[in-house]
């Protein structure tokens, strides 16, 4: 995975990055494409948990939906697949703050399962956020907790799927 190369370039010194973009227009997809394309670089692309989840989010789309997209429009720019990689963002509870604790974590295990079960390879696990029926500011030992909750419905998925294929996770807001 790409990520392993570049976290060690970082550590030796070298001044590497990735393009990652955070959007479902499919006109910035394309535009991000065609220039990792002419660099020849690797593309993060990334979904929030309110723009794609198991329940559509505000694009309508499931995670293996979104993946299909992407596809799609990486055709159009003929850029090899292989060098696209999908990124989960602030994957947790926030969605479904109002409800209570239980139920939004609930919905956040069946949302970070979808997204590693569809192929997304960063997942970033965010459970800062308080629900319902917490207290307010969020205990970060809490948080904790949740993010642990999250990351092992995760590796669940990952068990059920790919294990040479695990995501590479960031933790927190």
């Amino acid at each position: 995975m790409p990520f392993n190369k570049l976290i060690s370039a970082q550590h030796a010194g070298e001044s590497v990055g990735i393009y990652s973009i955070c959007s479902a227009h499919p006109y910035v997809l394309e535009a991000a494409m065609l220039q990792a394309k002419a660099d020849s670089t690797h593309l993060l692309i990334e979904a929030t948990s309110n723009q794609v989840n198991q329940f559509g989010g505000y694009t309508g789309m499931t995670p293996s939906q979104f993946i299909a997209y992407v596809a799609k429009i990486a055709g159009r720019a003929q850029l090899d697949a292989a060098r696209i990689i999908l990124g989960g963002d602030h994957l947790g509870p926030h969605v479904w703050q109002e409800l209570s604790a239980e139920e939004a974590m609930s919905h956040a295990r069946e949302m970070v399962q979808a997204y590693v079960e569809a192929g997304f390879r960063k997942i970033h696990l965010d459970t800062s956020m308080p629900c319902a029926d917490d207290s307010r500011p969020l205990a970060e030992e809490l948080a904790a907790v949740r993010a642990a909750e999250l990351c092992k419905a995760a590796e669940e998925a990952v068990l059920s799927r790919d294990p040479v294929t695990a995501p590479v996770y960031v933790i927190g807001t």
